[in-house]
């Protein structure tokens, strides 16, 4: 099953004195689907969700359906490292609406690769819809062997993964093993052509959430075989995509929003806001790019 080529962002989550501020949410969906991003990811590492209570889950799945079902897809991130609860948030996203879920590798716990198997497949059995595989291993501690993620592909409803290894070496074994209609999406914005060149399908984007419009277009070209214009939309993004890294995610993407005027500069602790020189640093490369004026 595709669920999409090209450009998903994994969508922030805005807060406001210390409450999440869906008025400003609701404008950051609009501004990407305006911009043409080919999928809402909401729910993930970059939306904060380990922090979120199970009421401002609801709501923003609930947002997001609202507004963007019908226009493309809305995956829902259900990871954790208990199994019945990610279950539960797998569930809870399909009864929303949801058309997938993202089920990162448990973290801490460190499975055994049976045991991502059996985590992965128990998600997948307890829902209809599909499920998107999430394999991040420095911050999960655990890598998804290729070899896994073949097993995992037989599994009806598992479509896809989004692979954030930064290892091409791996996708490449990985696409040589799965089925032909399995979907591997980069989740590092300074991987998107290599994963393309391996057979990859798109990217699943944290500076789409500031520019999902040359995000889109760094895709488009390359799907179109305009692969020089490509390389050049990749390069110039590498600096800004080193910056948004410079913190861990997602302090600087939201630092970044909050420049733009889109969101206040908050995030809910143990995260806390970007450094006032690094950020700095940030504003004058997005001046130099006239994301900002």
């Amino acid at each position: 099953m595709i669920m999409f080529k090209g450009a998903g962002v994994a969508i922030l989550t805005p807060f406001k004195n210390g409450e999440v501020d869906l008025e400003s949410y609701g404008q950051l969906v609009d501004f990407q689907l305006e911009k043409g991003i080919q999928c809402l990811v909401v729910l993930g590492t970059t939306g904060e969700a380990s922090t979120l209570n199970e009421a401002e889950r609801e709501a923003m799945v609930h947002l997001t359906v609202k507004r963007a079902k019908g226009k493309v897809p809305v995956i829902v991130g259900a990871g954790s490292n208990n199994t019945a609860i990610a279950v539960k948030y797998a569930k809870q996203a399909e009864a929303l609406g949801a058309d997938g879920v993202l089920v990162v590798t448990p973290y801490y716990n460190k499975a055994t690769q049976n045991g991502l198997v059996a985590h992965f497949t128990a998600v997948a059995e307890a829902v209809d819809v599909p499920v998107v595989l999430y394999n991040v291993p420095s911050r999960t501690g655990v890598n998804i062997e290729p070899a896994t993620v073949a097993l995992l592909a037989e599994v009806k409803n598992i479509v896809g993964i989004k692979e954030a290894s930064g290892n091409i070496s791996q996708v490449l074994e990985m696409k040589r093993l799965v089925p032909a209609d399995f979907m591997i999406w980069s989740g590092n914005d300074d991987n998107i052509l290599p994963i393309y060149s391996v057979g990859g399908h798109g990217v699943i984007s944290v500076m789409a959430n500031m520019i999902p419009g040359e995000t889109q277009a760094m895709c488009e070209a390359f799907m179109a075989g305009h692969i020089e214009e490509a390389i050049q939309l990749q390069v110039k993004t590498k600096k800004l995509f080193n910056l948004l890294f410079m913190e861990v995610n997602p302090i600087p993407i939201k630092a970044a929003l909050y420049l733009m005027g889109m969101m206040a500069n908050e995030l809910r602790l143990p995260l806390t806001p970007m450094e006032p020189a690094n950020m700095e640093q940030l504003k004058q490369e997005m001046l130099r790019l006239n994301i900002i004026q």
